[in-house]
């Protein structure tokens, strides 16, 4: 007789069980040995990107495998909202989904009736082939479909500040995330996420939000920025991703290691290339 499964707790379960802001990591590399090392990290969440990240269905079906056996909870991002994509990315068995660049309730709602099966929606029926159900293992998935799935929208445009407040009281809309970055440049203020008008805008977001009574989240990669947001109302923050963290700690250890000589000409305080290196 095949066993029964039980699924993880929804992100929408975990925020509403939380005594304190959740605290999230991205994984961006397209690496389930990286995704493995951040679930490690005793973060709460991990967000597993596929937006500005090299990850097809067969690697993200990779990392869901490698971080099922840590604690935090995964969110995965797909490059778009679009119905096709929204039950590909379900039936791997992402329970758990941030749709980027949610500009209206419209979209909001279409979203939402693309993760359902109808007639609430027009999800494809194919739990009995797909990891979203474990291959029909999990009891009564089908029916319990809207329980075991969390859909997150990202306010991440001035038009979707606009209208957070609709966006926000869709069904089935369980919480809203914050991009500062494309908010900005939404803005006319490209690369400025800590531009007055921007952080007012995320503040403004954060305030709907708490209004209607569903969790908000934002990015913010500054501690201060991060702190500041949480301090508002924030209920889930993301820190940090896997290849920033990288990037920047190696740079940080060659540069103890490397010297920066002057360069003649230029006024640069970049490494001299033709320096010899030390050796180690």
């Amino acid at each position: 007789m095949p066993i029964q499964l039980a699924l993880p707790p929804t992100f929408r379960d975990r925020l509403a069980s939380a005594d304190r802001a959740l605290v999230g990591l991205w994984a961006t590399a397209g690496s389930a040995v990286n995704a493995e090392i951040v679930a490690g990290s005793g973060c709460d969440w991990v967000l597993l990107d596929a937006e500005h990240s090299p990850n097809g269905l067969e690697s993200l079906l990779a990392q869901l495998h490698a971080m099922a056996a840590y604690p935090p909870t995964v969110v995965v991002r797909p490059p778009s909202g679009d119905t096709v994509t929204i039950k590909q990315y379900l039936d791997l068995g992402a329970q758990n989904l941030l749709i980027p660049m949610v500009d209206s309730a419209e979209q909001a709602e279409d979203v939402v009736r693309s993760a359902r099966y109808a007639p609430e929606g027009t999800r494809g029926v194919g739990s009995a082939l797909a990891r979203s159900a474990r291959w029909n293992r999990v009891d009564s998935y089908l029916a319990r479909a809207n329980d075991l799935v969390s859909i997150t929208v990202q306010i991440e445009s001035a038009a979707a500040v606009s209208d957070v407040a609709r966006i926000l009281a869709v069904d089935g809309v369980d919480g809203i995330f914050i991009g500062p970055a494309d908010l900005s440049a939404s803005m006319g203020l490209l690369g400025q996420q800590s531009h007055p008008a921007v952080i007012d805008a995320v503040l403004h977001a954060i305030s709907a939000a708490k209004a209607a009574g569903k969790p908000v989240g934002v990015n913010a990669f500054v501690p201060e920025q991060a702190e500041r947001f949480i301090e508002a109302g924030a209920d889930f923050v993301a820190v940090g991703a896997d290849v920033a963290i990288l990037a920047r700690a190696t740079e940080a250890l060659v540069e103890q290691f490397v010297p920066r000589l002057p360069v003649h000409g230029g006024g640069s305080d970049a490494p001299n290339q033709s320096a010899p290196r030390p050796s180690y």
